[in-house]
């Protein structure tokens, strides 16, 4: 699956105050997690959030809120799966009526709340791309399991560089600049 911005929308799970500090090299994940949001922002594609138990697992971190911006859409829930909760799922299904049919998915933990969601987003119909360097979890071998599982079920595993890329489509252009700034 080429990744394309026009039928791309972007999903970002769990990334929150007391889950963040646990993983295992979570700043490089935020890191570009970051990259995904201002590049999807700056191409005009949707982005998402979840938040998993907010009230006892805190809200989305400083820096991806605010990489959200101010009409951000993020969704407290309960499930571990983005695709179980009743007003996310909703949401991205709106965004897919509007032809954008690919998810790119980052976020954390990888082996649950990551994991769970792209086999349920990929059972809808879904195309699902999950950021490999863009999800963590606490220990970095759950994160590598979770990335070896989804393979046989059609997820993609891509990495920041590749999505941005494949959402530029070509080198010249005020987007590839935008995108490009970015990664340096």
């Amino acid at each position: 699956m080429l990744l394309s911005a026009p039928t791309s929308q972007l999903l970002v799970i769990d990334v929150q105050e007391r889950l963040l500090p646990a993983m295992a090299d979570g700043d490089r994940a935020m890191a570009n997690m970051r990259k995904l949001i201002l590049a999807a922002r700056r191409l005009g594609i949707p982005a998402s959030a979840s938040e998993q138990y907010p009230k006892g697992i805190g809200p989305t971190v400083a820096p991806i809120r605010d990489a959200l911006g101010e009409e951000r859409h993020v969704f407290p829930k309960l499930s571990f799966s983005c695709a179980r909760d009743e007003a996310l799922a909703e949401h991205l299904a709106e965004i897919r009526a509007q032809g954008r049919r690919q998810l790119v998915v980052c976020g954390i933990e990888a082996h649950v709340c990551v994991l769970q969601s792209a086999l349920d987003l990929i059972g809808a119909g879904y195309e699902v791309a999950v950021v490999a360097d863009a999800v963590a979890s606490r220990q970095a071998a759950s994160r590598d399991l979770a990335l070896v599982r989804m393979g046989p079920a059609g997820i993609s595993a891509v990495n920041t560089e590749m999505v941005l890329f494949e959402w530029v489509e070509r080198a010249g252009t005020a987007a590839f600049k935008d995108v490009l700034a970015l990664i340096k």
